[in-house]
């Protein structure tokens, strides 16, 4: 069981302005490779464009965009797949930031109290609305980076719930957290965690793969933070080149059954990201 409601993070300024930073290009330079104005350009990354299909494809192309991806977020129509094969409860907990939302994520048995938290979103007070009334124990929260809008409510957690092992990307220096590094495996709450280290938004950056052991048939569950979202990727705050790198890895390497839980936007899969995304390497 997924519940799930969240707009999409990124419009087509967004993915313009992201692509033109990973590809060290301005504007101008994108106008010279293309023959789009650059004037048209700076009027997309602020969301007002005209674009015609031959400049889309134009556009993608001296971006190493996938076009596909590109189209369907220029005319708002980015499809997301039906969100199946979880062996346990997810539970999204979505709090307004900016025109979006920012994603923590409760996972549960469905059955008992108790449960594994990943990030814990910026607000006491929205977390205490959102959070489902059967959960009464957490037994470990993860955190995927340090920034506000992700960590914002931990002392509220912890307020309600008591002392609970957090984790937290090696480097994070998070007061209180264990750092955990790529390749860590551990079993926690029922659920085989692993670490994947994936920086490139931020240098002190986490993805966790979740599993049930024996659920060989059920899909995983990508915790991804503010690396791979829906039609989109995260802002290359510490590295454009390293978070390229890092979606290519998850797109490439892991099972395309997988469910990604985004920081922020809705639930996708990595079947649909490698079809669709805008970011996704040929």
């Amino acid at each position: 069981m997924v519940i799930e409601q969240a707009p999409m993070e990124d419009e087509l300024g967004d993915v313009l302005e992201k692509a033109l930073g990973h590809a060290s290009l301005t504007p101008d330079s994108l106008a010279a490779r293309t023959g789009v104005d650059a004037e048209r350009i700076r009027d997309a990354i602020d969301y007002r464009y005209d674009f015609t299909a031959a400049e889309i494809r134009s556009l993608a192309a001296a971006l190493s965009l996938n076009v596909t991806g590109v189209e369907a977020i220029a005319s708002a129509r980015y499809p997301l797949p039906v969100i199946v094969g979880l062996p346990f409860c997810l539970h999204p907990l979505r709090s307004p930031h900016g025109i979006g939302t920012a994603n923590a994520y409760l996972v549960s048995d469905c059955r008992s109290g108790t449960g594994v938290l990943f990030d814990t979103g910026p607000d006491p007070e929205r977390l205490r609305r959102m959070w489902p009334a059967g959960i009464t124990r957490i037994v470990a929260i993860f955190l995927t980076h340090v920034e506000s809008e992700h960590v914002g409510a931990l002392a509220e957690v912890q307020r309600l719930f008591g002392p609970a092992p957090i984790f937290a990307p090696v480097g994070a220096n998070f007061p209180g957290a264990a750092g955990l590094g790529d390749g860590t495996c551990m079993e926690c709450g029922g659920y085989q965690i692993e670490t994947l280290s994936t920086p490139g938004h931020a240098e002190a950056h986490n993805s966790y793969l979740v599993r049930v052991r024996g659920a060989v048939k059920a899909s995983p569950l990508l915790i991804s933070g503010d690396l791979l979202f829906a039609g989109s990727v995260g802002g290359a705050f510490f590295c454009g080149s390293r978070l390229r790198e890092q979606v290519n890895r998850l797109l490439t390497t892991l099972p395309l059954a997988t469910i990604v839980a985004p920081g922020h936007g809705p639930l996708t899969t990595l079947a649909h990201e490698r079809t669709y995304n805008p970011f996704a390497s040929d």
